[in-house]
This record gives C-alpha cells, sequence and structure tokens, in this order.
C-alpha cells in the first residue's frame, strides 16, 4: 500500500503540475490570442468572464458525475481535454472556432480542478498528514515553465499553434501514462473497510465559512494577476520590462511557500498557517498601497505570493477534514467559489481604481483577506460530524504532526 499511495501522490502531482502549464500558456498569450482572432477590446472580457464560469458549471457537474465515476477517472480523460481544447485556441481561425476551443477549456478545467483536489484531499487522508501544499506546488511550478515557454513563443514570434503543439505532444501522453497511477478513496482503504462518515451530507452552512476564504484567495491572486503588471508601470513608475517582473516575483514565492508549507502545518497547525498566510498577505497588500517606488511595490508582490500561497490548499484539506464521508462533494462545491473569486476580482480593482484611485483599490483585498482571521477556526482537526447530530473522534490529524509516510 505504501508504493500505490507514493506512486498515486507522485502521478497526481504530474497532473497539477500540467495543469499550471497549462493555464499559464492560455493567459499569459491573451494579447496573441486577441490578435490572432481580431478579438476588440469592448468583447475581450466576456471571452474572459465565460471560461470561469464554464469552469464553474463543469464543478458542479462533477459533483453529480462522482456519485457514478470515480474522481480519477474523471480526471484522466479531462486533463487531454484541456490540452486538446488549449491546442484548439491556437489553432483556429475564426471567432466561433475560439469560442467553441474556450468553453471546451472551461468545462473541462472545472471538471479537473475538482477530481484532482478530490484525489489530494483523499490521499491526504491516506496519509495521515498534510500534503496537500505540494500539490499546489506543483501547480505553481508548472505555471512558472508555462509562463517561461508563452515568453520564449513570444520572443521568437512564433504562431500560437507552434508554441502550443510540442507542449501538447510531450505532456498528453505523458498524463495518460501517470493516470495509471492515480489513487482514490476506495483504493486507499484497507479490504472491507468504508471510509469513515459513508453516506455524510455536505451541510452548506458549514462549508460556507471555507466558501468566503475561497473566493478572498483568489480575488488576492486576481488582483496580482492582472493588476500587478499596470499598477507597477502607471502608479510606481517603473519601466515596461521591470513591470513584467512582480507577477513572476509572486509565482516563484507561491512556489516556494507551498513546497514548505506542509512542514508548517505539521508543525504549528492548519489554523496557524492560515493566520500567518492572511497576515503576511494583507501586509503585503499594504506595502503595495502605499509604495513609493517600484522596488518597494516589488517586496509588497513578494509578501502577497508568500501569504495568499497557503490559503487555497488548506481550504480544500479543511473541507475534507469537515466532510470525512462526503469529501468529493463538498471539494466540488468548495472549487465553484474558485471560479467567484477570479471573476470578482480582477473587474473589482479595475473599478475602484478608475473611480477612486488604484493604491486605495489595493486596500480592498487587503480587507477583504483579513476576514480570513474570522474564519479561521474552520481550519482547526475537530470530531467528524455525522448525520442526526452525532460526532465520533478522529483517527488522525492532518493538521498536526505525525508519523505517517
Amino acid at each position: 500500500m505504501t508504493d500505490v499511495l507514493r506512486r498515486g501522490r507522485a502521478s497526481l502531482a504530474f497532473s497539477f503540475l500540467v495543469q499550471g502549464v497549462a493555464f499559464a500558456l492560455l493567459v499569459t498569450r491573451i494579447p496573441a490570442i486577441q490578435d490572432r482572432y481580431g478579438v476588440s477590446d469592448a468583447l475581450l472580457p466576456a471571452f474572459l468572464a465565460a471560461v470561469p464560469i464554464l469552469a464553474g458549471i463543469g464543478s458542479v457537474t462533477t459533483e453529480r458525475l462522482v456519485k457514478r465515476v470515480r474522481p480519477s477517472l474523471l480526471l484522466r480523460w479531462s486533463q487531454p481535454v484541456v490540452l486538446l481544447a488549449l491546442l484548439g485556441v491556437g489553432a483556429g481561425e475564426r471567432m466561433v472556432e475560439l469560442g467553441v476551443a474556450l468553453a471546451a477549456f472551461g468545462l473541462a478545467v472545472g471538471v479537473l480542478d475538482a477530481s484532482m483536489n478530490m484525489l489530494g484531499v483523499s490521499l491526504q487522508r491516506s496519509y495521515g498528514r498534510s500534503i496537500m501544499l505540494s500539490f499546489h506546488a506543483a501547480y505553481s511550478l508548472g505555471g512558472i515553465v508555462g509562463a517561461s515557454l508563452a515568453w520564449v513563443g513570444a520572443h521568437w514570434q512564433l504562431a500560437l499553434w507552434v508554441s502550443y503543439l510540442p507542449v501538447v505532444l510531450v505532456l498528453l501522453p505523458a498524463v495518460l501514462v501517470g493516470s495509471r497511477w492515480y489513487v482514490d478513496d476506495r483504493d486507499a482503504a484497507p479490504a472491507g473497510e468504508e471510509k469513515a462518515g459513508e453516506g455524510q451530507v455536505v451541510v452548506f452552512k458549514w462549508l460556507l465559512p471555507l466558501c468566503l476564504v475561497m473566493t478572498v484567495a483568489y480575488i488576492g491572486d486576481s488582483t496580482v494577476s492582472n493588476w500587478s503588471a499596470k499598477y507597477l508601470q502607471d502608479v510606481l513608475g517603473s519601466s515596461e520590462q521591470m513591470a513584467t517582473v512582480p507577477y513572476n516575483v509572486y509565482m516563484v514565492t507561491t512556489l516556494l511557500g507551498r513546497a514548505i508549507g506542509d512542514l508548517g502545518v505539521r508543525r504549528f497547525g492548519a489554523v496557524a498557517v492560515v493566520r500567518g498566510g492572511a497576515l503576511v498577505a494583507a501586509g503585503g497588500f499594504a506595502v503595495v498601497a502605499v509604495a513609493p517606488g517600484a522596488w518597494f511595490g516589488m517586496l509588497g508582490f513578494t509578501l502577497l505570493g508568500l501569504g495568499l500561497c497557503v490559503l487555497v490548499p488548506q481550504t480544500f484539506a479543511a473541507a475534507g477534514r469537515l466532510f470525512p464521508g462526503a469529501s468529493d462533494a463538498a471539494v466540488a462545491r468548495l472549487n465553484v467559489f474558485n471560479y467567484v473569486g477570479f471573476l470578482i476580482g480582477s473587474p473589482l480593482v479595475g473599478v475602484l481604481g478608475d473611480l477612486w484611485s488604484y493604491r486605495g483599490a489595493m486596500l480592498v483585498p487587503m480587507v477583504l483577506v483579513l476576514v480570513t482571521l474570522v474564519y479561521a477556526r474552520s481550519f482547526a482537526a475537530q470530531p467528524d460530524r455525522y448525520g442526526g447530530g452525532h460526532e465520533r473522534p478522529r483517527t488522525a490529524d492532518v493538521g498536526r504532526g505525525s508519523n505517517g509516510l
């Protein structure tokens, strides 16, 4: 069983990495996509908003599908669709072809994100200790790789399909082979043993605090990804070249924070790590808002990466602890708020920046991320809840240290 879990963990981490590559290749080439298809500035927001909306639909659909189909099967077949849809975005010529490719990408991403995190939560339960941050670290690494490949394509002025085709040709067969070792909950459990709390129902009022934290985390993340370059150049007076640096710094610090985050959870507990992350992220937004120059602003974006990076993985992990008998449904429902935060974050800062100031706009996500402190106790290891108000003590506390694998 140890080898089964280790192979399952490695194959799932690779899927997270591949998804990071694919998503970065899409979002970092948006200007090139816009030029290829002649998408106007007025129409572009509609295309961009459609992707997370459809992803939310895909996540909701996954909650229903996992009642009949294993999450591992959903992941096995949704990831190739994402990669092929990415290639379709690069290879199309007409607006309708772009719409179809982005629709397929969005729906498949919703299924992919939900099923990946379902498997991550179940593997963490089997390990009996925090490993969720390591999967999201792989995603961050994939994002860095994808952004770097996108830079190469832009630097050499390669056609989109020329940039995307080699990536798809390499990664598509690799994920199909790797999918052989995915581990579902039922695969990890000893023979004849059912998952604790089997048949448990997701009570939304219990899940709601985590949904709010997920939304806030992605408002912060989308603020950095969509506004860091403009803020550094237009507000802090940096050069155009230097304005590209904050997002890269953010991604690197996100990777570093997630790479060591599981150790922090095991040593100090999930509540302390989440509180610390929220405070560091809020400090990062404050530094950005008052920064007198570009280098000081860069420090703020560095703090944002270190702070925000722990929130999303720990939110998924907390949902798994809260609903051990219905973790797949809880994760799928929680995953929808990933896209809610993404949809709110970018226009929120833009509107406030135009109506007020961009410095003032950065204080809004700062206040929102501090809301996490109010709900930090939702991340604590606690007795599992079962139908009818009954409770049983936990046998494994993945929010504290253990002698697991």
